[in-house]
């Protein structure tokens, strides 16, 4: 593959997802390369390209006809899904309260601090929240120190069942995941890999059941 083809299909592939995450591509939308191409401004090669990587990333699903269409979640998916991320993110939180430098958990506090203004807001400023959630999570798995842990967190982080959870949240939710992000600060800081395991761990199991509320 040409460089301009890799860049090409990169694009694609970021500007496709970004349609799914967004849910302006919602469960069952029919994944199309001719129309893709049209919407992206590319040819149909990198589109093609795109929706592989798409598809192993369970982003994109076949039809028993054979029809590629975006990816919807049952509950078993959505519990593994969950159960996936607590494990990793725990064991991501424990890593990172022994590695964790006094400038990244400044940035912790911050983010969090940010969080929680977006909490406050009237309504509360769920694309703001979501946006420094999604920080704090990363400068947890960043200070991990483990490319491992980064690839295999990366889609399970970002599927979209991870964004629909913070979009049904109420107020009170919203608030109790500030609180669980401010008491991971507390574990960091005191560099206690136990207490951050624990406290993240909980905090990716009591999303689960907040989604499962909500639905």
């Amino acid at each position: 593959m040409s460089s301009a083809t890799a860049n090409a299909s990169d694009r694609a592939y970021a500007e496709i997802r970004g349609l799914i995450l967004a849910g302006d591509a919602p469960p069952g939308t029919p994944l199309r390369e001719e129309a893709l191409a049209d919407i992206v401004g590319v040819s149909r090669t990198p589109i093609r390209e795109a929706l592989r990587r798409l598809e192993a990333e369970l982003y994109a699903v076949r039809t028993p006809g054979g029809r590629l269409v975006v990816a919807n979640w049952d509950a078993d998916d959505v519990a593994e899904i969950f159960a996936l991320r607590a494990m990793l993110e725990g064991h991501a939180a424990a890593r990172a309260a022994r590695r964790m430098p006094a400038e990244t958990l400044a940035e912790l506090r911050a983010c969090n601090e940010r969080i929680e203004a977006a909490v406050a807001a009237t309504p509360p400023d769920v694309a703001q929240f979501l946006a420094e959630n999604r920080r704090f999570h990363d400068l947890i798995i960043e200070a991990a120190g483990s490319a491992r842990l980064s690839t295999m967190l990366a889609a399970l982080v970002e599927q979209p069942i991870v964004r629909r959870t913070a979009t049904r949240y109420d107020r009170a939710d919203l608030e109790r995941s500030a609180h669980e992000h401010g008491q991971l600060v507390q574990a960091f800081a005191a560099q206690d890999a136990d207490w951050a395991r624990a406290t993240m761990t909980a905090h990716i199991r009591r999303a689960l059941h907040a989604f499962r509320a909500a639905a």
